[in-house]
């Protein structure tokens, strides 16, 4: 008798047994354990950022097992722990971890293009249409104003900021998780989505541009660039600074040339490690009972539409730019303003070489793609004051 007790306790405590809830076969959680082999395909055989798509792929992967859920997430008592995942969260919930991100983000990334071409602010500025047509897309769809900001801000092609905004208003885990996954996997897709636009709304003459060499970049004036951006940007909206502030905050450690200790750490064994948690604690959230939803289905919709939007208002700007500059500028570098830091400036890139293969236009390009980073922490700012 005690063994099948026993035998009856262990049974209870499988993952298959859990499948059923209430009479209910949980189907939604093995639809998303197949997601969950999806992302991880993508991130590993495909390598497309894998460094974000491993680890939210396999929160994802853990979190569905039947089951699991009860153990990871457990809420802590007065006489035991919580579970590992809970205490994981709330790195995204306190708004901890997208920071952090900016910081290693600044400290990996060179501004130099970006300040010896100022103009690369106004492509990083119109590759944010996306987000604002998005906004009043979503509101008509039928959003709270808050999720139609955190929808949005999917065009701006920027997971961190993706989250601090969705995570300041407020927004279920679920929904939450859904605008996260879309944000990493339409920057995993800008090598097969953004050359489409580039063709159609670009002709072989412009896309044949060759710019002039940039300016070299004073170690002064990379000193001064962050310490400008934070007390003007700071001054004007304050509610950029979290995000922007880190950024700025992670350049001057790499440009100072007195800090190369911290300046190491934030890009790498701080920046991994956070991108880690970062990326569990997303898909985490990604319960099939919650995320399987019509709501998601229109955020995974409207985000590629933003991210589109965001990508061909970069592009007009930059044919615009082309026109009054009287050709000096290729347009193609406009679509390097959505952000993805440096994958987007590397499309650019391509592009260009397919028409002429001694055209290089990545440093060109990176100017757009790093004020894009900045256009897009901006444009989280002014959602928050709004909303």
């Amino acid at each position: 008798m005690q063994f099948v007790e026993i035998l009856k306790n262990l049974w209870e405590s499988t993952g298959l047994n859990h499948s059923v809830s209430g009479g209910e076969f949980l189907w939604q959680n093995y639809v998303m354990l197949a997601v969950a082999c999806v992302l991880l395909f993508v991130g590993i055989g495909l390598k497309k950022e894998p460094l974000l798509l491993v680890p939210i792929g396999f929160g994802m992967l853990l979190i569905n097992i039947p089951g699991a859920q009860e153990i990871l997430m457990k809420l802590p008592s007065d006489s035991e722990p919580g579970g590992f995942f809970y205490y994981i969260t709330r790195g995204v919930k306190w708004v901890i971890f997208p920071p952090i991100i900016f910081l290693g983000i600044g400290a990996m990334t060179d501004f130099g293009p970006l300040i010896a071409n100022p103009k690369s602010f106004i492509l990083g500025a119109a590759a944010q249409l996306g987000i604002f047509i998005t906004l009043f897309g979503a509101m008509v769809l039928g959003f709270e104003g808050f999720e139609a900001a955190a929808t949005a801000i999917i065009g701006g092609a920027d997971g961190p900021t993706s989250i601090y905004v969705a995570t300041k208003m407020g927004v279920s885990s679920s929904m939450l998780s859904a605008i996260t996954v879309a944000a990493y996997s339409y920057m995993a897709l800008i090598p097969i989505i953004q050359p489409v636009l580039m063709k159609l709304l670009t002709t072989k003459k412009e896309r044949s541009i060759r710019m002039q060499q940039l300016r070299p970049v004073s170690k002064r004036e990379k000193i001064v660039f962050p310490i400008v951006i934070t007390l003007v940007c700071g001054l004007i909206l304050p509610d950029s600074l979290p995000l922007l502030g880190m950024l700025m905050l992670g350049n001057l450690l790499k440009e100072c040339l007195v800090t190369d200790r911290l300046a190491n750490t934030a890009s790498n064994a701080l920046m991994n490690i956070i991108t880690i948690f970062l990326g569990i604690s997303v898909g985490s959230m990604a319960v099939g009972t919650e995320f399987l939803a019509l709501s998601t289905l229109k955020i995974v919709v409207l985000g590629l539409f933003a991210f589109v939007m965001g990508t061909i208002g970069g592009l007009l700007m930059g044919k615009l730019l082309c026109v009054l500059t009287h050709g000096k500028v290729n347009p193609l570098i406009g679509s390097a303003g959505v952000s993805a830091v440096p994958m987007a400036a590397r499309v650019s890139q391509t592009v260009a070489q397919k028409e002429d293969p001694n055209n290089y236009l990545l440093m060109h390009a990176m100017g757009p793609n790093v004020a894009g980073v900045i256009g897009s922490a901006v444009a989280a700012g002014v959602l928050l004051a709004i909303f």
